[in-house]
């Protein structure tokens, strides 16, 4: 993955746990090497994360109709400091400019699909 630079300020937030949706292949791909490797975060230089109250709309939007999507949690304070972005919405999202290591992760779910294919979020999200 080509990383960007780090921006100067890092903004601090109140979530305690960020999240990343992958595919099954990107799953395997991450237990493998050890990092996740998503074209997304490969072609933007650093790697897209979502808070609680985000995640279901990301899973959505870019996971709705897609079987075996997984869905890993990260303690914020597991991970090197986070970027806080303006992204969708005006919202404030998470973003990682260092590789995301999975053995950082406190938590992993696959997630079943609604009735409508949008992916359905687990009860225990933190």
């Amino acid at each position: 993955m080509r990383l960007a630079s780090k921006p100067a300020e890092t903004q601090v937030m109140d979530d305690t746990h960020v999240f990343k949706l992958l595919t099954d292949e990107q799953w395997r791909d991450a237990e493998q090497t050890g990092a996740t490797n998503v074209p997304l975060d490969r072609d933007d230089g650093y790697v897209h994360l979502s808070t609680a109250a985000q995640v279901a709309e990301t899973a959505r939007l870019y996971f709705s109709g897609q079987k075996d999507v997984r869905l890993v949690r990260f303690p914020v304070d597991r991970l090197p400091p986070l970027k806080w972005e303006n992204s969708r919405g005006g919202q404030m999202f998470p973003h990682l400019y260092a590789f995301l290591r999975i053995s950082k992760a406190d938590a992993v779910w696959r997630l079943a699909l609604a009735e409508d294919g949008a992916p359905i979020m687990p009860r225990d999200l933190t």
